[in-house]
């Protein structure tokens, strides 16, 4: 069960004031939103549906999962960061990720320091750092349970990418809680499959993402870095 003090770190870990740097980043939606196929609060919805059923979303929850599973036993550990570290289809997405990764470790380890994290962070040290994987890891280590930690994960990503919306499309604030809202059973049902999936039948299938992600790289006028 997450008790008070375990709600406190969860809230803390996942705000927006924490200084990751989720908030320049659009994964792939600003040019979703310059070609049109992103274009107000119905197209945004089922955009972010799919990421979080089938993109990356989807993706980084079960890998998350794995590795709060595996935070005691460093082979494993080390052997998901390669693969969530690979687990990216454009640059501007890698970038994403591990920006997000290693900042996250950075913070927590002088925030909420844990010894694991010392020595995680001295092994893999120059290593790219998927954000998945450093949450789960903390999360791991201080004993949170997995469930809300998953749920807080995708509620984030989410969040995310509506307060980009809001800023390109441009969409206004209500409509843009209105979309977080209608995508809570989403998350909801998406939960117990992250749980039971397993890793080695883990994919993904969301092209238009790559596609957006790899046109952002050129676009003309840019406001987020992916």
């Amino acid at each position: 069960m997450l008790d008070e003090a375990g709600l406190y770190r969860l809230l803390a870990w996942l705000s927006p004031s924490y200084p990751i740097g989720a908030f320049s980043y659009s994964h792939g939606l600003e040019y979703a939103i310059e070609a049109g196929l992103v274009r107000d609060r119905a197209t945004l919805i089922l955009w972010l549906e799919h990421l979080l059923r089938h993109g990356a979303a989807w993706v980084d929850a079960v890998l998350l999962r794995e590795a709060h599973a595996a935070s005691a036993d460093a082979d494993k550990l080390d052997d998901l960061a390669d693969l969530a570290a690979a687990w990216r289809g454009t640059s501007e997405m890698a970038l994403e990720s591990a920006q997000q990764g290693g900042s996250f470790l950075t913070i927590t380890r002088a925030a909420w320091p844990h010894p694991g994290l010392e020595e995680f962070a001295a092994r893999r040290k120059g290593r790219p750092l998927a954000l998945p994987i450093a949450l789960g890891l903390a999360g791991g280590l201080q004993q949170l349970p997995v469930a809300p930690l998953i749920a807080g994960y995708l509620h984030g990503f989410a969040a995310n990418l509506v307060s980009a919306a809001v800023r390109i499309i441009p969409l206004g604030q209500t409509d843009g809680q209105k979309a977080l809202a209608a995508l809570a059973p989403v998350v909801a049902d998406l939960l117990p499959k992250v749980l039971a999936q397993p890793l080695d039948r883990l994919a993904s299938a969301a092209p238009m993402l790559d596609w957006a992600s790899m046109n952002h790289e050129t676009q003309y006028t840019r406001l987020f870095r992916s």
